[in-house]
């Protein structure tokens, strides 16, 4: 019972400075390690035996996943999210080249563009922004020394749980992946109970000399954000369909 009042006094605290947002100022990066559990995403699809899963449990064990540094530069509320390093990435035995993958974002005028490569090819959304439906719980833990409180939202296209840990100490409702709009910077996603963990090591406050990190070019085929979930859906539904893991050409 004193654990509960307690955990409700903390939230109360934390919600308390939300109201202050956008009275304060953030400049500076966030990186983040994104880690793909592969062997957690087939064993989550359909058509495998539960034979088929166990034995990749069997053999992979605790080496089934991959992790990928990224970077979030933020200055004059937008941000910018793509890779730390944008050459290939390494991971144990695993060499791969990183698809194209540049998120922006302006939290003031609400617009967003993105470059990004998926399905085969190269695509362009430049459209206003809109943020996910989050419900905000009233847990809470530390993440790369901020305290986070815990949110959840569903994605129904990739039919994904995702769980948030965001903090109102750095004021901008930001966060890495296609994922924002919570009040305060999310730090942790938890994509279908660690399928895909993405967590900030750390966080550095500074003045952005030279701006935020944007493409010299924009390119890619322009689409809207409805039409590129479509055809993501589409994708998803034949790849089960035909017994494929729909994931080896679509960002988890």
């Amino acid at each position: 019972m004193k654990k509960l009042k307690f955990n409700i006094l903390v939230v109360m605290i934390f919600l308390s400075g939300i109201s202050n947002l956008s009275a304060q100022k953030f400049e500076g990066e966030i990186t983040y390690e994104r880690t793909y559990y592969w062997v957690k995403v087939n064993n989550r699809l359909p058509f495998l035996s539960d034979e088929e899963k166990d034995r990749m449990k069997y053999t992979y064990g605790s080496k089934d996943g991959w992790s990928t540094k990224m970077k979030l530069s933020v200055a004059n509320n937008q941000t910018v999210y793509t890779y730390l390093d944008q050459g290939a990435s390494e991971s144990g035995d695993w060499t791969w080249r990183q698809d194209e993958f540049i998120i922006f974002r302006d939290l003031t005028t609400m617009h967003r563009k993105e470059m990004i490569e998926t399905l085969g090819k190269s695509y362009l959304i430049d459209e206003p922004l809109h943020f996910p439906k989050w419900k905000i719980l009233n847990e809470i833990k530390d993440v790369a020394g901020y305290l986070c409180m815990k949110a959840e939202t569903i994605d129904t296209i990739k039919n994904q749980k995702i769980v948030a840990w965001f903090s109102d100490q750095i004021p901008v409702n930001g966060g890495p992946e296609l994922l924002a709009g919570l009040p305060g910077m999310i730090l942790e996603l938890d994509i279908n109970q660690g399928c895909v963990v993405i967590t900030a090591l750390s966080v550095t406050e500074k003045k952005l000399e030279n701006g935020l990190p944007l493409p010299k070019k924009w390119k890619g085929k322009k689409i809207s954000d409805f039409d590129l979930q479509k055809a993501t859906k589409k994708h998803i539904d034949e790849s089960i369909k035909n017994k494929r893991n729909p994931f080896w050409g679509l960002r988890y």
